[in-house]
Formats: structure tokens, sequence, C-alpha cells
């Protein structure tokens, strides 16, 4: 049976990066029943609105969707096109994982960390599970992971004070099990950069995700690699974390791997977790070999050696094959 999925071309690279994951999924041998639609500036012309309600009926209908890059039109319409999506279908938890993949040009040589982000609002945010379910076993496999909230609670009292308070109650539930710590932002900030590799899973409120998830991005080599998902109770979104660069558009250019590490946090949430497995090894392959990469997975940004988008997916597809 096949998966039915709205895919969400997007703006500027949008559909370049996204036609490169699409087939890369493709390639695993899962079967997709792609339903594409339009949003952000490309949608305004034939529906009148940078969100249509056609896609969001799709995304409800399928629960699963990809996303590209989504240009929001400036001085007109609604904010953003990204939190408008996150409202309508109540995604209230970003996860965006920050892994370093060898050959991937960065300062350091391990990072490996996720950040949970409270996607819609500015409180705390988590994801459940009943007890004995499948998720709660996996969960199990790992609890020796440390979480860090992270917040301002010594100046936000109220708010970021809730927030703590939430987390040290729930970290009660799971003591001698997991980890839990907390660490002041700033703080935080410094840790990152000096030693990365002290920190599992970082928890933490909505402007705060924003600012850590692009500091964690560089740790491992920028946005080009950087996956995300926004979760909610009904539906799930997968995208990668960088913009639309409207000035590559078209250029056969940019470098497809979140969008591609973005579709292997879909087939996860899928339960595709052998096909997972596959399509993020042929990346890191792909990116280790460093080879066939485009210009900014390069060590020097000038190497004429480095390829396009569809270029990079060929080669990682011929690693599924």
């Amino acid at each position: 049976m096949a998966y039915r999925v709205t895919l969400i071309p997007g703006d500027g690279i949008g559909p370049e990066v996204a036609e490169a994951a699409k087939r890369c999924l493709d390639a695993t041998g899962v079967k997709f029943e792609w339903e594409i639609h339009a949003a952000g500036e490309g949608a305004i012309a034939q529906f009148g609105s940078p969100l249509p309600e056609a896609l969001l009926e799709s995304i409800r209908r399928n629960k699963v969707a990809l996303k590209g890059p989504i240009t929001t039109p400036i001085g007109t319409g609604i904010r953003s096109v990204n939190v408008a999506l996150r409202h309508a279908l109540d995604l209230y938890a970003c996860v965006r994982p920050a892994r370093l993949y060898p050959g991937v040009p960065s300062h350091y040589a391990e990072v490996d960390l996720v950040i949970i982000r409270e996607n819609s609002e500015d409180l705390y945010a988590g994801i459940e599970y009943d007890d004995g379910t499948p998720e709660v076993r996996e969960l199990i496999a790992w609890v020796k992971k440390k979480v860090t909230a992270v917040h301002k609670a010594n100046i936000m009292k109220f708010t970021d004070g809730l927030f703590l308070e939430v987390f040290r109650r729930v970290a009660v539930e799971y003591a001698g099990r997991i980890e839990a710590e907390d660490r002041l932002v700033d703080n935080l900030c410094m840790q990152l950069v000096q030693h990365p590799e002290n920190f599992d899973l970082l928890v933490l409120p909505n402007l705060y995700g924003d600012i850590l998830s692009d500091l964690c991005a560089g740790l491992i080599g920028g946005l080009g690699v950087a996956p995300g998902a926004n979760m909610g109770e009904e539906a799930a979104l997968f995208e990668p974390v960088h913009g639309s660069a409207p000035k590559y558009q078209g250029q056969n250019k940019v470098n497809p791997v979140a969008t591609i590490l973005s579709g292997v946090l879909m087939l996860h949430h899928l339960g595709e977790t052998e096909a997972a497995g596959r399509l993020e090894r042929a990346v890191s392959e792909v990116l280790r070999e460093g080879k066939s990469v485009t210009y900014d997975l390069k060590r020097e940004r000038g190497d004429r050696t480095s390829v396009g988008t569809r270029e990079m997916a060929d080669a990682i597809i011929q690693r599924l094959l």
C-alpha cells in the first residue's frame, strides 16, 4: 500500500530540492502517492492566497507532508506562511536534529544532538506516549540520554519560570532513567560552541529554540544539512531549515541534503525505519566521499569539481539501488 503524502514544492529553490528529495524517497522502494500543492508566492496568482485552503485540507487528510522552503510576501498578506501552517495544523513541536556527518566542512569533530522547540507559542512543549507502546520501548532503549531544559528563568520568573517548573515536574517521573538538567540560554550558547558533544537533547521555548537551532546548524556545517520536523497530534510536516534563496532559483546549484534528510525523518515517522536507515547511509556515504556534492560542501568554495542539485541526488540514489 502506498503512503499518501502532501508535497509542497515551495518557492525559489524549493521545487529543486523538493524534487531531489522526492526522487530519493521513491528510490528507497517505499511506495508514495504524492499530492502536490502550491503555497507561498507561487500560490497567490492561482488561488489568491499564499496558503490555500485546499493545501490545508490535503495535509489534514493525509496527516503527513513534505515541504520545500517558502517565500512569504513582504509588506502584504499573512505574516509568515510557515507560522500560519503550524498554527492552522497545531504543529506545536519542532524537532531539529543536528548531526555532523563525516566529510562536511566543520570546525568540530563530534556533534549529535536534537533540539525540540515549542513551535507556536512560547511555553513548554513535549512529546509523550502511552505506557507499553512501541514508542516507549524505543525510548527506553536510549534512556542514557541527557535532556537539557534551556531558559532564562532568572529574569523571566513567571514565563520561563513556568517552563522550568513543568520541566522539573516531568523530570521526576523519569528519575534514574533519564538525566535531566537545565541551563540558562546565554550560558548554553557558550557551552555549545566550546563542547557540543556534552549535550544530547535540548528542550526550549519558541524564541530560544529558533536561535539555538541555527547555532547548532552552524556546528554541523550550515543550514544546508539541517532537517526539520513539525509535529502535532493530527499531522506532521517535514521541511529543511533553510530559506527559499530566490537568487539561486533554477540554477541547479543548491544543496538538497537538508530536504532529503527531512525525508528521512518522515520515513521514521511513517515507521519505515529500514528505508530511513538506508537513505541516511546513502547521504552519509556521498558526504564522506566528498566527490558528488554541491559547492557549499566542498572544502574550497571555488572547487570546480562541485556538482548540481540533481547530480548530488543522482549520486545518493545510486547508493540506494
